[in-house]
Formats: C-alpha cells, sequence, structure tokens
C-alpha cells in the first residue's frame, strides 16, 4: 500500500498521491470485478434457460395454459416424464436416434481418419486437388442434394429404412472430418512412421498402430462434433422418415402430440429435458477430453 506523507508548503497541507503500483492493483481488482459480472451475467443467460424447462416440465396442461410461462408449478406433475416415455414415444425416437447417429459416426470417423492419413502422411500425385475436393463438399448446401438423394433411395428400394439416414449423415460428414484430420495429421511428426518402414511395418500397420494411437484426442473432439451435428439434425431426418417407427428424437418432438393428437406440453417439456441433459451429460464428461484433443498438435518424445 502506498504511505500518504503530509508535506507543508507556504502554510498548506499537501498529500503525496498513490503510487503507480498501488493504482495498478486498483485497476486489477476493478477489473477483476467487471469479469466476475460478465461471468455470473453469462451463467444466468445459460442456466436459466434450463431451469426454466424442467420446471415447465413438471407442469400440467392447464397449468402451462391458465398460468404464467414464468410461474412454478401448482402440482409437481413428475408423471410427465412416464407419459413422454410411452404415449410419447421418446424411447423409439431415441433409439432411431442412436441406430442411425451411431453407424454413421462410426462410418465418418474410419473413412474420415484414413482420408487424412492418405492425404498428409501418403506422398502421392494428386493428393492436394483431392483435398480440395473435400474442402468443397463443405460448401454445398445440405437442402441442394435432398431432392436427387430422396429420387435415388426411392428408385433403390432404401425408402422406409434408416439406411438412408445413415448415408446422408455419413457423406455429409466426411469432408468436415477429413478436413480436420488432415490438419492435425500435418503435427505428426514424419519420422515415426519413416522408423516404423525401416523395421518392415506396411501401411496397414502404420495406420492402426502409429497413427490412431496418436491422434486419438483428435478423434474425440472430431467424434463428439459430428456426434452433436447428426443428433441435432431435423432436415435430413425430417426429409427421409416417412414412417412413424422412423422418427427420429428430433421429428419426434416436432410432432410430438398426446392422446386424441392433443399436444400436451408438459410430456413435451418432459420429452425436450430427456434430450437436452442428456446430451449436456455426454459433453460434460467428455468435455476435457475434447479441450486436449483441440490444443494438443504436437508430440514430444
Amino acid at each position: 500500500m502506498a504511505v500518504e506523507t503530509p508535506v507543508r508548503s507556504a502554510g498548506r497541507t499537501l498529500r503525496r498521491q498513490p503510487s503507480r503500483p498501488a493504482r495498478a492493483a486498483g485497476r486489477l481488482r476493478l477489473g477483476g470485478l467487471w469479469v466476475k459480472i460478465v461471468v455470473g451475467l453469462l451463467l444466468i443467460v445459460e442456466i436459466y434457460p434450463l431451469l426454466w424447462m424442467f420446471l415447465t416440465s413438471l407442469k400440467s396442461n392447464s397449468d402451462y395454459l391458465n398460468h404464467s410461462t414464468w410461474s412454478l408449478p401448482t402440482h409437481w406433475e413428475w408423471g410427465n416424464y412416464t407419459e413422454a416415455w410411452t404415449t410419447g414415444n421418446i424411447g423409439l425416437y431415441l433409439r432411431n436416434s442412436l441406430l442411425a447417429v451411431l453407424p454413421s459416426l462410426a462410418l465418418v470417423l474410419l473413412l474420415g481418419t484414413a482420408a487424412g492419413f492418405a492425404l498428409q502422411i501418403m506422398v502421392w500425385k494428386g493428393r492436394s486437388l483431392t483435398l480440395l475436393v473435400f474442402l468443397a463438399g463443405m460448401m454445398v448446401p445440405p437442402q441442394m442434394i435432398l431432392l436427387p438423394l430422396f429420387t435415388v433411395y426411392f428408385q433403390t428400394g432404401l425408402s422406409g429404412t434408416l439406411w438412408p439416414l445413415i448415408l446422408t449423415y455419413t457423406g455429409t460428414g466426411l469432408p468436415l472430418t477429413v478436413f480436420m484430420m488432415a490438419t492435425y495429421y500435418r503435427s505428426v511428426p514424419r519420422e515415426m512412421f519413416e522408423a516404423a518402414t525401416i523395421d518392415g511395418a506396411g501401411i496397414l500397420r502404420s495406420f492402426w498402430t502409429i497413427s490412431v494411437p496418436m491422434v486419438r484426442n483428435a478423434l474425440l473432439t472430431v467424434g463428439l462434433v459430428q456426434f452433436f451435428f447428426i443428433w441435432n439434425d431435423l432436415l435430413i431426418a425430417l426429409t427421409f422418415t416417412n414412417n412413424q417407427d422412423l422418427r427420429t428424437v428430433q421429428v419426434g418432438l416436432l410432432n410430438f402430440t398426446g392422446d386424441f393428437g392433443a399436444t400436451q406440453y408438459g410430456p413435451l417439456f418432459a420429452a425436450i429435458c430427456i434430450n437436452v441433459f442428456g446430451t449436456l451429460l455426454i459433453y460434460l464428461f467428455l468435455n476435457q477430453k475434447v479441450m486436449k484433443g483441440l490444443t494438443s498438435g504436437a508430440v514430444k518424445g
């Protein structure tokens, strides 16, 4: 802290101004206060909608329609979650989403990792042009390919199954996955693969035993990004699921109805909570590993 020393001059008492370190410390404290205020506001913006959605899922239909949307439930209807699972068929929609997302995600990661390895580690003519072709695929709007794909799936007899979703998700997810994996492979030391080649390892062995373990954090990061892209898709699923038994969770929530076709808001918000909090738990569980995958770009040895 600065020490103020009184100085008498011409009958007046002057006080020495606080030193520069004291002023800097004051500015730091003030800046820290503003940071805390901003963080608090961001937490409110993020957490309050989740809390409101959860409280709304415990309201009855009359409670939701006749009272303010910000009011607390008059009766806590925990049975809304049971009704959402049974009458609302949210369990069926979640199963369809898993059956469409998991195979698509596995194909995207396998093919994208192999393509990234071939484009950055292997040396062959035309690999730069091939990478540009994959990058061009990221610029194609999904709306442009829906009608041609629908015609192809109908003519090949794939309509009425989940295969149109799996194939479309795989095709639309590959450009971004190839780009990200190729970018990550640039930071992998080539000496590792050269030493493996000298020891007699082939391309497949170098890919599976050397490159895949080295990029596991990147695989987790890309896999989580693609999982949320595919899981939250509505346009593709709405186009290719013409059967109620094939609806994914997003399409099911869009057409969520209770008995006699009326919208039951309590079970609807309960189904939304099941979907949102489930994916939120996945992200929170894998958050640290995703951060490692985003920041890791070199191998220390």
